[in-house]
């Protein structure tokens, strides 16, 4: 009787080990589940407080972004017109240049040339 006592009294502590282990388990995911939640937390009040810095600094620096990006669109299309202007400008030369160099043909061989010929051909 004593044997079958202590296998009954191991199952029993072998069942609530495993209890242990379980609730242990299930306790550990929920300090995980809270880690998360608080660093959450903290990541939501950090990146609201750089924004509001960013903002208040983008605000004192600049007023507001609609005038920064007007005075660069401004100052885009100002230069977009320089450029169109000097294309304008420059491109009779440029269509003179390439109509010349397209029409100067030397039909003059160089001598090097002759020389390479010669020596293939034996002359």
């Amino acid at each position: 009787m004593n044997s079958g006592t202590g296998i009954q009294e191991l199952m029993a502590a072998e069942t609530r080990a495993s209890q242990i282990v379980a609730e242990a388990r299930i306790a550990r995911g929920d300090r995980m589940k809270q880690a998360q939640v608080d660093a959450d937390e903290l990541i939501a009040a950090y990146r609201l407080e750089q924004q509001d810095a960013f903002d208040k600094k983008a605000n004192a620096d600049g007023g507001s972004g609609n005038n920064a990006s007007a005075k660069l669109q401004a100052e885009t299309n100002a230069e977009v017109q320089d450029m169109q202007g000097q294309f304008h400008q420059n491109a009779q030369k440029a269509v003179d240049v390439l109509l010349s160099k397209c029409c100067e043909v030397s039909l003059e061989v160089p001598s090097a040339r002759i020389r390479s010929t010669q020596k293939l051909y034996g002359k």
